[in-house]
């Protein structure tokens, strides 16, 4: 197997070992494949490592390594990955949909699938010599890097938002010991300066316009596959911000239909908050006019006006015939009370795609008896303060902490209440 690093603007193609993320055009990269096993192989292969292999290192990601494009070396990994599928009626009755799974990515080290793409990106970064990273980052991109940098000892520079990242997301940039900047502006101007920054003086970019980021993104594809005995579902539904996982999965199910992992590819839905939903309004318009916008929604972990990987986001989503929605705050987060109530958690962001799902099976787009799995990407306690905001709030779905007296009989008053 050898992998390439191809433009995807104007096809120039380069070695795998190079370190760039852009092209001199301006495109982004992409990992191409040559080679490697295929089919019934590849399945028995990967198979085969669920029950424990030292070279996959009981990695989610690694166990899928014929698929990634690096080959033999060190790799830095926490583990990562073997996120579980679940199973929920409050939140299929709710949906709709009575074969909804979630796919819940929060169970990752550092508590998002970030670390899905970190430890390919970083992994390819130390075999290409990297002198430090960076990245900019609504809190879980950054959480991510500092702890995969710390472990392989790179510096690493965080870029964020100055007032718009989640307390907990910030806390683990600060405690994995990432120099972390507080830029007076929004995510796309973080990203804007982390680029210019990242060339001017020679540090590597992990954000998913990097290409390995991507390669490691695609795992939550193949690995739900997998879970499923490589029977695809109708349906995938993940939120949708800066667009690197809807270009990652996009990724995934096409190259797993060409190696022959499955039949059929299942039809992609991205899921904007309505506050940050350039994508949505390019799909509306057929993607004939790509829009920037002002980004401000709740779940600021898809808080972001101008996706990096857009023309990326465009072919997933025209290439598994996928669609393209906007949610409201509301919805997102009457959907994240439906999910934590039923003991599963997530942080707002990952609640876009339940919304997803429940708004398109009102639309018809989904149907009842379609199979669905929906993407959560980060854990309940990335943002602790908007969940507390609220259940202290008055509403059908809201549980407020209450106020006793330490008496026995105001314990019967609230049990007899619930």
């Amino acid at each position: 197997m050898s992998a390439a690093l191809v433009c995807a603007a104007c096809g120039t193609r380069l070695r795998g070992s190079d370190p760039r993320t852009t092209c001199a055009c301006g495109g982004l990269l992409e990992v191409a494949l040559d080679g490697g096993p295929r089919g019934r192989a590849l399945r028995a292969l990967c198979d085969r490592r669920l029950h424990g292999d030292a070279g996959a290192m009981g990695s989610g990601v690694w166990r899928f390594r014929e698929l990634l494009g690096l080959g033999r070396g060190e790799r830095v990994t926490h583990p990562e990955g073997n996120t579980r599928l679940y199973w929920r009626d409050a939140v299929s009755r709710y949906t709709g949909v009575a074969d909804l799974a979630l796919k819940h990515e929060g169970e990752n080290p550092t508590g998002s699938f970030k670390d899905r793409g970190m430890t390919v990106a970083i992994t390819h970064a130390v075999h290409a010599g990297a002198s430090a990273v960076a990245c900019a980052s609504t809190g879980n991109t950054s959480a991510s890097m500092a702890a995969y940098a710390a472990q392989c000892g790179l510096p690493a520079l965080v870029f964020v938002p100055a007032g718009k990242v989640a307390a907990g997301k910030l806390a683990q940039a600060l405690a994995y010991g990432a120099r972390t900047l507080l830029v007076r502006g929004d995510f796309d101007a973080c990203l804007r300066l982390v680029r210019e920054a990242s060339t001017a003086l020679g540090i590597t970019l992990l954000n998913s316009v990097n290409p390995w980021r991507i390669e490691g993104q695609k795992t939550i594809v193949l690995e739900l596959l997998q879970q499923r005995g490589w029977d695809p579902p109708d349906w995938i539904v993940v939120p949708a911000g800066n667009l690197g996982n809807t270009a990652a999965f996009g990724k995934a199910l096409r190259e797993a239909k060409e190696r022959g992992l499955i039949a059929r590819v299942p039809r992609l839905a991205a899921v904007q908050a309505a506050g940050a939903a350039p994508f949505y309004r390019s799909f509306r318009g057929g993607f004939r006019k790509r829009f920037r916008v002002a980004a401000e929604t709740v779940a600021t972990a898809i808080r972001i006006g101008d996706p990096a990987s857009y023309e990326r986001g465009v072919r997933a989503i025209r290439q598994t015939r996928g669609v393209v929605a906007a949610v409201s705050d509301a919805a997102i987060l009457e959907a994240k009370a439906v999910v934590d109530a039923a003991g599963i958690g997530c942080e707002p962001a990952s609640a876009a795609s339940v919304a997803g799902v429940r708004q398109l099976r009102r639309q018809g787009v989904i149907r009842a008896g379609d199979s669905v799995v929906a993407v959560l990407t980060g854990h309940v306690l990335k943002d602790a303060e908007s969940a507390m905001r609220f259940h202290e709030r008055r509403g059908p779905r809201a549980n407020p902490p209450i106020a006793i007296e330490p008496r026995v009989s105001d314990v019967e008053r609230v049990l007899r209440k619930r």
